[in-house]
Formats: structure tokens, sequence, C-alpha cells
């Protein structure tokens, strides 16, 4: 076995050794993790607090690395939180991506007037990852389209589809029902949930595509629509039971958008997936996890210096 040449091979897909790629950059970000239970004519939503952060990192072609700190508002109570999503394209046509997240706390609103209510007792994990094979190989990078890294060569649009699976957890729980007394009163017996898990596996198929709108500016948009078959459990106050409809419905969108003008570059992703299930006796559920990422970045190289910008084998 050649040790050098595979220490070699590693140094150059981790390592970005070209100072023209580095750059320094500033953004703020939101992220959150809300869901509803629901009926035919009544809502409860459960958010969470904080949402927003801002922080600062560096780029280049082969990774970027960015810090950020949650702002909390004094006049609000926290939600305590742990939220991990990322994206990455593995030799060029199998684009996945892998979310973790963990809260506790949430602003329990409904839409029949009631008062909204701090909820700290309420806790939800939910985590999960997306795999689809492309017909094509995909011919850009989110990577370099966040890092400001803008290739001249790219072609003028990129479309693709392709096909894939999903499979995510998720649960709530709270140390009492998760509709108040009140809230009750809109609902049936069986929304007086204390606790509910779900395990789920299903197909996607999904179209990604990327735009040179002008030598500056790039988008790439995606959406991924997708099926699973879901395995539930529900506790209420007083027993439990499986809801009959394993069905779960899913859909991602995601956008990107960069500018680049000489050594300044400007970044916009978000990303946002929804998910709907059946909890029996005309309830149901909806999970929303999103993010967006505003990116403001400051080329430390010479932005003007023609090359060829290569995709690295994984991107953040």
């Amino acid at each position: 076995m050649d040790y050098a040449q595979n220490f070699k091979d590693l140094d150059s897909l981790l390592i970005d050794r070209d100072i023209d790629n580095y750059s320094i950059r500033f953004f703020t970000n939101y992220k959150v993790n809300k869901f509803s239970v629901l009926n035919s004519y009544y809502d409860v939503k459960f958010t969470p607090n904080n949402r927003h952060g801002i922080g600062f990192g560096v780029a280049n072609k082969k990774m970027i690395l960015d810090i950020g700190f949650n702002l909390k508002n004094p006049n609000k109570e926290e939600t305590a939180r742990f939220d991990f999503q990322g994206t990455a394209i593995i030799k060029k046509r199998n684009y996945t991506d892998l979310y973790i997240q963990s809260y506790k706390g949430f602003q329990a609103k409904n839409n029949f007037g009631e008062s909204s209510v701090f909820r700290g007792d309420m806790r939800s994990v939910s985590f999960g990852f997306n795999y689809l094979y492309t017909l094509d190989e995909i011919e850009f990078s989110y990577s370099l389209l966040k890092a400001g890294l803008l290739d001249e060569d790219d072609k003028d649009v990129f479309i693709t589809g392709g096909l894939g699976v999903f499979g995510m957890f998720d649960y709530f729980s709270s140390d009492t029902s998760v509709l108040s007394e009140i809230a009750l009163e809109y609902y049936n017996e069986q929304a007086d949930i204390k606790r509910y898990q779900g395990v789920t596996v299903g197909v996607m198929g999904g179209a990604i595509s990327y735009f040179k709108i002008k030598e500056d500016i790039r988008a790439a948009v995606n959406i991924m629509p997708g099926v699973g078959v879901m395995s539930k459990k529900i506790t209420l106050q007083d027993g439990d039971y499986k809801p009959e409809k394993p069905i779960l419905y899913k859909l991602d969108f995601s956008l990107g958008l960069a500018y680049q003008l000489d050594r300044l570059y400007a970044c916009l992703t978000y990303n946002n997936g929804l998910y709907a299930t059946d909890f029996g006796y005309d309830n149901n559920y909806r999970l929303n996890i999103g993010n967006a990422k505003l990116a403001l970045g400051y080329r430390l190289g010479q932005p003007n210096k023609k090359r060829k910008l290569k995709q690295s084998l994984f991107e953040e």
C-alpha cells in the first residue's frame, strides 16, 4: 500500500493551498423546527424562539467553516436548541443532505383566538437524510457558490433530475398534554397527546437546476418531493394508539443566489422541508424544517485571476 500517495490524495482533497480561493465572511442565519397538530378546522402551531443568529467564518473551494452565535431576546423565553443541517454532492451524481435537530421550549399559537403561551416543557427531536442519484453529472458546486467562487466556464443553464430515498426519525413530547385545556375544547379526545414518535423510510424524486444570470450572478433552485411509509406511536394522557394510515408526504425546496464584485461577494441560501402525516381520528400533523443564511465575504486573493475551479469531491 502506497501510504505516501494516499496521504497526498487526502491532502489535496481536504486542503486548499491557493490563497486566491480564500475569503473571510460574516453572516446572519435563521434556523427553525416547527410543527402543528390540526384537524379540519383548527390548528395549534408550536414555534421555537430565538431563531436567528450571526457569525463569521473562513471559506475556500474545499470547505466552509462558519462559527455562529444564537441571538436571544431578553423579553422572550429561551428555546434550548441544537441544530445541524448540511448538504453534500459526492462524485458529481450523489446529492445528499443531513439534518439533526433537538429543541426544548416552544411558543404555542392557534387560529381560534386564544392567547399564545410558551411551553418550556415541550421537546422535539428530528433527524434524517435525503439521498438523490441524478441522471446527469452535477456540473456545478454548491460549496463554490456559497464561498463566492464563481466559475467563468459554468454553463448558462444546467437542469437535471433524479431518484432517491429518504429516512427520518421524528419525536415530540411534553410533561402534560401538548394541547392546553382550552385548546382541547376544539379537538377530540385522541388529540390529548403527551408524546409522539415516528420512523419513516421512503422514495423521492427531484429536479436540480443552476443558472448563470450574469457573469457575476449565479442561482441554484432544487425541488424534491417524496412519499414514505411511517411507523407511528402516539401516547395520550390516558392510553396510547398507533395511527392506521402509515403514509407520510414530504416536499423539500432549496434556493441559492450568489453575487460577486471584485473581492466582495454575497450569498443567500434558503432550504425548507415540509412533512405531513395523518394522526387518525381527524387529527393531522405537519412538520416544517427550515434554514436561511446571508453571507457577506471578502476574497483574500486576486479575484480576476482566470482559472477553472474544479469541483471538490465533498461539499459542505
